[in-house]
């Protein structure tokens, strides 16, 4: 979809007081109001709006919008939407799209704001009479003329997609307005070109158009309450904290959305709060990786240890508060099926573990003399201290403070080493060598630092 006209900002005020000139460009992405919205442009898309020819929807393709938390919204909390479009012919070989988000009780009111999060994607801010518009808005978003928002490809986003078949896929995010305005209604037109415009009035008749609506429902929060017997060690579920490690809370109304900090960690820095979900431990902001209704997982901040206060913040209130205990170590493994340690060797990153342990996956258990990288938290400050609130970096490596000694079936296992897992946050490695003296059999691997020792009912599998 090629943009037909482009009003210059900075000649607006002559433009207008003289007489409505447009300045004509050739950059790729539709001019607003062409995804179909009931009232704009007779409600055109991209099909009819002079840049490509065809029949909507009349190929094999589709347009689909995700939504991370299905068909809902939750007033104010942002979104990571993405736009997939599809089409098996192997002649479409560009992609384009624009959508919008409207109340749906009055398509020509905005419901909420867009955010382009690469540089494949622009916003275009509009005046209702959809002739004076701007790409990618200012810093402090459109102007108050310009109530309208679209966000489309950019010709940065049509250049990546060219020469792409069978489907691409654009990301973004979605702001919903701050309260509730009852159901949104979202408009997407979507292009699946067979070759490129090179002139204005030139449409591509080779285009494949796709349309499709899709109407989300307000959610709304409730107070939140922690189970105070489930603030728990996030690999061994024992009751317990750990500054600066993993810490699950169990209760009711966490959160009205389930969700993981995928889409908002930048520069490596880890958020405190996810889709309106914040925990304090100890007064201290946690970082919050997983939130649901029931279940928050998240990492520690600096909380020092003994008596702390937990609490769970939503967007309708804050949880009482339950007390848990903070301990400078509580080492545990993280556990796959059949509570087996996480277990890859150090060669090259296989699995050690059970053979039919993950149904149609090849694994193969230990052997003795492998040298294995086993994954865990709780085990304590490291050396130099490790940067709170980030992913660990590549360089130094940050070993714990205090040695580790690890037992296989009560045989004692070298230790090579026992470090933060840099990229990640809060996760030890933890390498050693399986002993030789150990014949085919399932043994309890445990850890010990600092006097303080792993749950012994992990079973690590060895075999000849």
């Amino acid at each position: 979809m090629e943009r037909k006209r482009k009003l210059s900002v900075a000649k607006v005020s002559v433009i207008l007081i003289t007489v409505p000139i447009l300045l004509w460009a050739y950059e790729y992405g539709p001019d607003p109001g062409y995804c179909g919205v009931p009232g704009e442009n007779a409600g055109d898309t991209c099909a009819n709006s002079g840049c490509h020819l065809g029949t909507a929807n009349s190929g094999k393709g589709s347009v689909v919008v995700n939504f991370p938390y299905g068909l809902t919204y939750l007033p104010g909390v942002k979104q990571h939407l993405t736009v997939t479009i599809a089409d098996p012919a192997a002649t479409q070989v560009s992609w384009g799209f624009e959508l919008t988000a409207r109340v749906a009780s009055t398509p020509s009111s905005m419901a909420g704001t867009f955010a382009s999060d690469d540089a494949s994607t622009q916003v275009v801010c509009s005046q209702p009479n959809l002739v004076i518009f701007v790409d990618v808005p200012p810093a402090s978003g459109c102007a108050p003329s310009e109530t309208l928002q679209y966000i489309e490809h950019s010709q940065t986003g049509w250049q990546a997609s060219r020469n792409h078949t069978g489907s691409y896929t654009f990301q973004f995010d979605w702001t919903p307005p701050p309260s509730s305005v009852g159901n949104v209604a979202f408009y997407v037109a979507a292009n699946a070109a067979g070759t490129v415009v090179v002139s204005e009035g030139n449409p591509n008749p080779n285009d494949h158009i796709y349309t499709t609506k899709y109407t989300l429902t307000p959610l709304t929060a409730t107070a939140p309450t922690v189970d105070g017997a489930q603030v728990e060690n996030g690999a061994s579920f024992i009751q317990g904290i750990v500054p600066g490690s993993w810490l699950t809370i169990k209760g009711a109304n966490l959160s009205p959305v389930t969700d993981t900090w995928a889409n908002v960690i930048v520069n490596g820095i880890l958020p405190t709060t996810l889709d309106g979900v914040s925990v304090s431990v100890g007064g201290e902001p946690a970082y919050v990786y997983y939130i649901s209704p029931g279940q928050i997982n998240a990492v520690t901040g600096n909380i020092g240890t003994g008596s702390v206060t937990v609490t769970v913040t939503n967007s309708a209130a804050t949880s009482p508060g339950v007390t848990s205990t903070s301990l400078q170590y509580q080492p545990a493994f993280f556990a796959w099926p059949n509570n087996q340690p996480v277990a890859t060797r150090n060669s090259d990153g296989s699995y050690a573990v059970a053979p039919g342990t993950f149904p149609g996956a090849t694994t193969v258990a230990a052997k003795p003399g492998d040298v294995l990288v086993l994954w865990g938290t709780g085990f304590g400050p490291t050396t130099p201290a490790a940067p709170v609130g980030q992913q660990v970096p590549a360089s130094p490596f940050y070993s714990t403070a205090t040695p580790v000694t690890v037992t296989i079936g009560g045989a004692p296992a070298m230790v090579a080493y026992a470090i933060l897992s840099p990229t990640y946050a809060a996760l030890y490695q933890i390498a050693i060598t399986v002993p030789t003296t150990l014949g085919n059999g399932a043994y309890p691997i445990v850890a010990t630092i600092n006097g303080a020792a792993s749950p012994s009912g992990v079973m690590l599998t060895v075999a000849q």
